[in-house]
């Protein structure tokens, strides 16, 4: 699997758990789904460190997110 693609899911992900986290928190409600969604997103980005040799570095992320999108977008 490519682990720059898991990255970049996982960090899309958390982009969509944050809002739908506070949404709950403000309508008193538990976020069951968006913790959930947390935790997955968190195992993904763990996952794509932990299998890309060498890790990636903060700086990296940008250029993996642009690389990962004009790979699968036409």
């Amino acid at each position: 699997m490519d682990t720059d693609l898991v990255l970049i899911l996982g960090l899309l992900l958390i982009v969509f758990a944050i809002p739908a986290a506070m949404s709950a928190y403000s309508d008193s409600r538990l976020p069951v789904a968006p913790a959930a969604t947390l935790l997955i997103a968190v195992g993904m980005i763990a996952f794509a460190y932990i299998s890309h040799p060498g890790g990636y570095a903060p700086r990296e992320v940008p250029d993996v997110f642009f690389t990962v999108v004009g790979r699968y977008l036409p």
